[in-house]
């Protein structure tokens, strides 16, 4: 059987559920995507249940499916419920989806952080990209004053930057309109014990030429295969995650990798999906 090309959300029912259903709906037609609702067990529950929990299943999926229907008329639904836990039924949804979005609060509602554990868990073992899209985010923040999408930020690590990652992001940009920033952050080497002084003038800007040379080798095959595509390189001195938590908050998404094989996040991985203002694409690379 030929498998149907989709893209999947995960709803409960609750208010972060339906705001991340509405963004995986604009982000379906962009993307001439069917979308698919996926409805799990209840799971353990570490915190009090949505107000409607007491609805049937079917109930959530028909009211999550009536009301985007109503505001996305061209939009396929297809709707699906899983009895087993959350984390099991979305990760048997995103092994065959193009991309899984997630309401940023879980399934939990802990407002400890903007993630909750379901989410975080999901996100750290899914095959395909995860987005993450805060509760509250409206169609409007995607969009300049003016009409125009907002930026898509990419975070690179030149040394491992991917096809997976890039593609994503070059993709996702242009099917909005887009401008993508592709963002690489550098820093200098720790001072060796015994040695007096900051590291000299011409080694700082060596590194900073490099770095800035390792960017454009890694975006030159992309801006070609996507030339309408407007880029921005941005090289900057620091910590990565600093830097992609202040341009998250102009970015109509901010798109970051994670290795396939690792156990869990990064630190700036880590970091991006509690705290970044835009939503966030987790993209999975070998």
């Amino acid at each position: 059987m030929t498998s149907i090309r989709v893209l999947s959300v995960g709803t409960d029912g609750s208010r972060e559920s339906m705001d991340a259903a509405d963004w995986a709906a604009r982000e379906a037609l962009r993307r001439g995507l069917p979308l698919r609702l996926v409805h799990a067990g209840e799971g353990r529950r570490t915190s009090p249940p949505p107000l409607d929990v007491d609805l049937p299943r079917r109930a959530v999926l028909d009211r999550t499916a009536l009301q985007l229907s109503y505001t996305h008329p061209a939009l396929q639904i297809l709707a699906r419920r899983r009895p087993q836990p959350p984390v099991g039924a979305l990760l048997e949804a995103a092994a065959n989806s193009e991309s899984l979005v997630l309401g940023s609060r879980g399934f939990t509602g802990y407002a400890g952080f903007l993630v909750g554990p379901i989410a975080l868990a999901v996100t750290t073992r899914a095959p395909c990209p995860v987005v993450l899209v805060r509760a509250g985010s409206l169609p409007q923040d995607e969009r300049t004053p003016e009409g125009r999408f907002r930026p898509v930020v990419v975070g690179l690590d030149v040394a491992s930057a991917t096809d997976d990652l890039l593609s994503y992001a070059f993709e996702t940009a242009a099917l909005r309109g887009a401008p993508l920033h592709a963002l690489h952050t550098w820093e200098l080497p720790p001072l060796r014990s015994g040695v007096a002084g900051g590291a000299p003038a011409g080694d700082a800007a060596h590194r900073e030429s490099l770095g800035r040379q390792a960017l454009s080798g890694a975006l030159r095959a992309w801006r070609a295969k996507y030339p309408e595509v407007e880029v921005e390189e941005r090289l900057l001195y620091g910590q990565p995650g600093h830097h992609l938590l202040k341009s998250s908050t102009g970015a109509g998404l901010t798109v970051i990798g994670r290795r396939a094989d690792a156990p869990r996040l990064g630190a700036t991985a880590h970091s991006v999906v509690h705290h970044a203002t835009s939503p966030v694409a987790i993209v999975p690379h070998t």
